[in-house]
């Protein structure tokens, strides 16, 4: 379907529906940062009293993803029913605009006749257009609605944030000695007060969602309305949150359908059953419609898995990582029933990034200590290390996801079959996410980047993403085409081929010296600040030098835009000490401004600013 037929149908499908016809009531009690935790998902250390006792009349979605694994790009999968990949929103904090036409989900269920409440978190990477909640406040709530007016109610409970785990003093209720630590983290009171924190925070929630359902029922509504409870993502530990794992994306969806609607649900729905059915939080937009008794919209990626339109089980479900707060990265992630493939982009990045956010939880600076003194085992070290191109896990026999299975002969079907569906789903949506931030902006021009990616003059998506697999495979012996990339006429193309040289070392960068230094001094600025990177990494003294000064100029938030100059910062703070001279001018780049609409930028180049002249320079 053309972009033109994509505005010209959103919201066209919703005619036609008798106004006095029976709909259910939707409740949504969502929480931040949490996975599989419920003790009625089989986790024995987790106490959950008020969500088992949902659990037991629903079915729990064991295989739920999250698409995401941070909440705001999270948020907007759910909100829109789009992958952000597609619209240009998957970094962490944000905006991007969608089509003309185009609405969220409370939009259309406004358009059907139901009240939509929000309490209140938001957090989307996308503008909302106007009219799309009722109340989206504090005091959102469906006993604001008008006499028998179905609602579509949202309640978002935040003990469980990531931010709540280190909050101290915090008196444990939860026995720290009985703490599962998942094989990717070293075994220390530190981290096993942070799980067993992380816990207890689950059973203060469970007692706020008792409260909701309560109301519910106190209400007289229990009977009349499909209540749902999930978290946004994964568990808010690090390594499990912001990445595109099993453990960062598995967040369990309950979904309790009362009797009266119980023709709402599959054949095969079972009250208190676990339901091993792959669901992605793509799917709940259109599974919304679906229970209201609508078609999904034709702009939708996910499928609705419940209600009168509901559609086969989905076989493959998809994760995404892009920038997380200051730090840029970008992976791809598909799994089937057992499997999970990964596919990293930026392999020379180490996985454990220096994230300020994430450094406050006290696992973290004492896992990354241990791994500075030597005392990891393989399994934990793995985080500080660079990646490889691709990862395959067996969560079978590997539920932590530890053992890379990627060069495995006896899985190499399975790779492939994996690799082959990622390919193609990054074909179907036409990924702007692996243009460089600043330019997903600017070849939008002032539009909707879905709309861009989708037009094959600003956004060859074919052959940028052939760049990006070629660059980021780390093959050796492909020197001539990464050449090749770097005198493409796309700048994307040219960035692709910059970064793969720079992947490669010092022997490729001194092969593409010639084209590096084109490229530094050339209008592009990502392809630019990536050549500087490798030339100031691995080439001459005269290199270096001139390298500092492109990338200090490209490091001006006011003069070079808020993306130009995040990647500049994180290209200086990956030279390291070789980028003392620096220092006093980093200390002289302009604060950047803040207003509401920043949604955090300003906040993370100040957080690079910080930890470049603290810690790497300091």
């Amino acid at each position: 379907m053309t972009r033109r037929a994509f505005a010209a149908t959103a919201g066209s499908l919703l005619t036609g529906r008798a106004a006095d016809t029976p709909r259910p009531n939707i409740l949504w009690v969502t929480c931040e940062d949490m996975g599989p935790h419920l003790h009625a998902c089989g986790d024995s250390y987790s106490v959950t009293p008020n969500l088992d006792k949902l659990a037991a009349r629903g079915s729990i979605y064991m295989n739920a993803w999250s698409n995401a694994p941070v909440c705001a790009p999270a948020r907007t999968t759910i909100i829109s029913g789009v992958y952000p990949p597609s619209t240009g929103s998957e970094h962490m904090r944000s905006m991007t605009k969608m089509p003309a036409g185009w609405k969220m989900l409370p939009g259309y269920l406004r358009d059907a006749g139901y009240y939509c409440s929000n309490n209140v978190k938001e957090d989307y990477n996308l503008e909302k257009p106007p009219g799309t909640w009722d109340d989206s406040s504090k005091q959102g709530h469906w006993r604001n609605r008008a006499s028998g007016q179905p609602f579509f109610s949202v309640f978002n409970l935040e003990i469980t944030h990531e931010s709540q785990i280190r909050k101290r003093p915090h008196t444990l209720v939860h026995d720290p000695a009985k703490a599962r630590v998942p094989a990717y983290h070293p075994d220390t009171p530190e981290v096993r007060h942070d799980w067993a924190q992380y816990y207890d925070n689950i059973t203060t929630m469970d007692g706020q969602a008792g409260q909701i359902l309560a109301d519910l029922q106190s209400d007289g509504l229990a009977d009349d309305t499909i209540v749902f409870f999930f978290g946004d993502h994964g568990s808010g530990m690090p390594r499990s949150k912001r990445w595109p794992y099993n453990s960062g994306l598995n967040v369990s969806i309950v979904a309790a359908i009362p009797e009266k609607w119980r023709a709402l649900a599959p054949k095969d729905y079972v009250a208190g059953g676990k339901n091993s059915r792959l669901v992605s939080f793509v799917d709940l937009a259109p599974t919304m419609l679906s229970l209201a008794g609508l078609p999904a919209q034709p702009f939708h990626q996910g499928q609705a898995f419940l209600g009168r339109h509901e559609k086969a089980p989905r076989a493959y479900s998809f994760g995404f990582r892009g920038r997380m707060d200051e730090r840029y990265d970008c992976v791809r992630s598909v799994r089937n029933d057992r499997y999970v493939y990964v596919r990293n982009y930026m392999p020379h990045k180490i996985y454990g990034q220096h994230l300020a956010y994430m450094w406050e939880t006290p696992t973290t600076p004492v896992w990354a200590r241990l791994y500075q003194e030597g005392r990891l085992n393989a399994a934990q070290k793995k985080f500080w290390e660079r990646k490889p191109a691709e990862e395959l896990f067996d969560l079978k026999s590997d539920p932590d996801e530890v053992k890379n299975l990627a060069d495995s002969a006896e899985h190499r079907p399975v790779l492939e079959k994996l690799r082959a569906e990622h390919l193609a789903h990054e074909r179907s949506l036409r990924d702007v996410g692996l243009l460089p931030e600043d330019e997903i902006h600017g070849r939008a021009r002032g539009g909707a980047p879905f709309e861009m990616g989708h037009d094959e003059k600003r956004y060859p998506a074919e052959k940028v993403l052939a760049a990006a697999q070629l660059a980021s495979s780390l093959k050796t012996g492909v020197t001539g085409q990464l050449l090749a990339l770097m005198k493409d006429g796309d700048s994307a193309v040219r960035y692709w081929g910059a970064l793969g040289v720079l992947m490669r070392g010092a022997a490729e960068v001194k092969a593409a010296r010639a084209e590096l230094l084109e490229l530094r001094a050339g209008a592009a600025p990502a392809a630019a600040i990536v050549a500087a990177e490798a030339l100031g990494e691995y080439g001459t003294d005269e290199d270096l030098k001139a390298s500092l000064a492109l990338l200090i100029l490209l490091s001006d938030y006011e003069k070079k835009g808020v993306y130009v100059a995040m990647q500049a910062l994180n290209a200086i703070t990956a030279l390291g000490r070789k980028a003392s001279p620096l220092k006093e001018q980093i200390r002289a780049l302009p604060a950047a401004a803040v207003n509401p609409a920043d949604r955090g930028r300003a906040d993370n180049f100040q957080k690079l600013k910080g930890y470049l002249l603290e810690e790497v320079l300091g």
